[in-house]
């Protein structure tokens, strides 16, 4: 089912049901209750569920690529200890590093997929699962939403700061560093940005909320900040967050694609907008490469 094809009702749920607002079952009863054009609107919310055998565009075995699951130690963390998905490209290196980080459920397998794309395109990209502490993602997102609620939000974002600056000091890496993230990864990409100051070179947060006001003067990478054009509760922050940026003379952009909503750039759901994702995608990649070389 196409995204032109679900009605707004349920895309309103999805989100409410997305962000932890309410459960699997409240979300499909409320579906069943709508009815579009005479139709239940059940069909609808069955397609939005993620398809992660379709969220696939590089696969871990590509020749152009080395995918490991990595270690790292993780202080002031959930547990002291961290895992990641590392994936670098072919050839010697040094390479320049990204950190992608999930939604508020896990290290999924389009986050994995996300990462696998960073390394075609010549970066060295680690992939944190901030679960790992309390045993992983779990194999599906409803789990893994519970297990991240459950978990010390200032703790867990302190893992993400170690992740960066894990992969930021690896062998591997040119020393050079960029974060991109999804919702809940969007708002700690510029999280991160407030908190690593000039250990950060790029930051590429999508649909995220925005860094604390009063954190702004801290941010010395380079922004590129990413919104959909349906998504409120992230869109109210903008227009404050634009104006901080300015203020303290950040280098930035921010673009909005024109009738998107929240998630547009996650291929393995029906928000998912072909046209904004890979325009979003070229654009983070030659905004890294440049702030990056």
């Amino acid at each position: 089912m196409k995204q032109h094809e679900i009605d707004d009702q349920v895309f309103e749920l999805y989100d409410e049901y997305c962000h932890g607002h309410i459960d699997r079952r409240q979300f499909f009863e409320r579906a069943a209750q709508l009815t579009v054009a005479g139709v239940s609107a059940m069909a609808m919310a069955e397609a939005l569920l993620p398809n992660y055998a379709e969220a696939q565009e590089i696969l871990f075995t590509d020749e152009r690529i080395e995918a490991n699951w990595v270690d790292y130690p993780s202080p002031g963390g959930t547990s002291g200890e961290m895992r990641g998905y590392l994936v670098q490209p072919s050839g010697e290196g040094p390479f320049p590093a990204v950190l992608v980080m999930h939604e508020n459920r896990g290290l999924n397998p389009y986050i994995r997929d996300v990462a696998r794309r960073f390394a075609v395109e010549g970066f060295l990209a680690l992939a944190p699962d901030g679960l790992a502490p309390i045993g992983g993602y779990p194999g599906n997102d409803d789990k893994g939403r519970e297990m991240q609620r459950t978990l010390d939000q200032a703790k867990l974002r302190q893992d993400m700061v170690n992740s960066a600056r894990f992969v930021r000091s690896h062998a591997l890496s040119t020393g050079k560093l960029a974060a991109t993230g999804f919702c809940w990864g969007g708002g700690t990409t510029n999280f991160l940005a407030t908190e690593l100051g000039d250990e950060l070179d790029a930051g590429a947060p999508f649909y995220g909320s925005a860094a604390a006001t009063d954190k702004v003067p801290q941010i010395k990478a380079a922004m590129q900040v990413h919104y959909a054009e349906i998504d409120d509760r992230v869109n109210a922050m903008r227009a404050e967050y634009e104006a901080a940026l300015k203020a303290n003379n950040v280098t930035f952009e921010m673009h909005v694609y024109p009738g998107t909503r929240h998630g547009f750039h996650n291929y393995s759901t029906p928000r998912y907008d072909a046209e904004a994702a890979q325009l979003a995608w070229r654009r983070m990649v030659a905004f890294f490469r440049k702030h990056l070389s």
